[in-house]
């Protein structure tokens, strides 16, 4: 498989285009104003977000997430904090279903152990099957259900 780095600048164009790429099909809830240019802007600026290349081309990324509404949620244990947020996990559609998620994942919980978290909490759409069996095999504790962002999520979260 590739190679899993943190993405700059010149990555952005191609980090765009994975995401659009996801938008529209079946159980992602992105929209045309999100994931956006801004949001990569935001991620690049605090070096929170990892692709990975194949031949020189991005096909997946994965973002450490800074989200404050997400941090306020009743369901978290307070005594894992801090928790870091792993987000805007994709993988080029054509490259789906080989264990490239899983390895961004890894990658994620990775770095946020590294950066001082004591867990990793983040929302799954309830209906998004593919990540959520993408996500089983890490263990993680489903702690939660909430509504936000016009969509049902799950509450996930797992001590590093």
């Amino acid at each position: 498989m590739g190679v899993i780095e943190l993405a700059t600048e010149k990555d952005r164009s191609q980090i765009l285009e994975l995401y659009k790429a996801q938008k529209g099909r079946e159980y992602c809830a992105w929209d045309e104003d999100y994931p956006s240019d801004e949001t990569i802007s935001f991620d690049l600026s605090r070096d929170a977000l990892y692709v990975m290349k194949e031949n020189g081309k991005v096909i997946a990324a994965i973002s450490l997430e800074e989200d404050k509404d997400v941090d306020k949620l009743d369901c978290w244990n307070r005594d894992l904090f801090p928790g870091g947020e792993l987000a805007r996990v994709a993988v080029d559609p054509s490259m789906q279903s080989r264990g490239i998620g899983r390895q961004m994942m890894e990658h994620g919980l990775k770095a946020l152990k590294e950066r001082g978290y004591k867990s990793t909490h983040f929302l799954v759409n309830k209906y998004n099957v593919k990540a959520i069996k993408c996500y089983a095999a890490f263990g993680f504790n489903v702690v939660g259900e909430c509504f936000m962002y016009d969509q049902d999520f799950f509450c996930y979260e797992k001590k590093l």
